[in-house]
């Protein structure tokens, strides 16, 4: 039996980490860890949260079809391991990415099973304060960050699947029910 492909976007700031940590957990998925060119924060270590690699590494990974998609975002490229997501497919687990807009647009043309998902805030306004609670962005970033989180969210016609992020437990019993939902 093969493996679905989930894709997860949503704003910055929704919750989407949290879900794919709490994905991890259930050994029917694979939470594929992305190849990126920023720093790590803090919180993050390698190989876990990403892959934290050059511009030079990065454009390498490009010129040989190695990503499943790519995008640059906020500055930083961000990429998909194709190996790593085309052999759990075929060994059967269920692959989730957790991924921009503009790879989940490169993903539905290249994958059109898969099942695209955007996750939203339960309101505008507790997006603006998981936004502003993160300490990790000054004034100017937080604001250019509620401002892109608003076209995104405009991006969710887009998507196969809608689930609002109320709890991570509900949220994540969603995805599975997605992943193992008979066709």
């Amino acid at each position: 039996m093969k493996g679905k492909l989930i894709v997860l976007s949503g704003p910055g700031g929704v919750g989407k980490s949290t879900i794919s940590k709490e994905l991890r957990k259930d050994d029917r998925f694979l939470v594929s860890v992305s190849y990126t060119t920023r720093k790590a924060r803090e919180n993050e270590f390698e190989g876990s949260d990403y892959h934290f690699i050059n511009e030079r590494e990065f454009d390498e990974l490009i010129a040989k079809n190695a990503f499943l998609e790519y995008a640059e975002f906020a500055g930083s490229k961000y990429g998909t391991p194709r190996n790593s997501v085309e052999s759990a497919l075929k060994s059967g687990k269920h692959v989730l990415l957790e991924i921009e807009i503009t790879g989940a647009r490169q993903v539905r043309e290249r994958f059109p099973s898969a099942i695209l998902v955007f996750l939203m805030p339960p309101s505008w306004a507790e997006l603006k304060a998981r936004i502003s609670a993160r300490g990790t962005d000054h004034p100017e970033r937080i604001a250019a960050r509620l401002e892109l989180a608003q076209s995104e969210m405009a991006a969710a016609v887009e998507f196969d699947h809608t689930l609002i992020n109320h709890r991570v437990d509900e949220v994540v019993n969603g995805l599975v029910a997605l992943a193992t939902a008979v066709e």
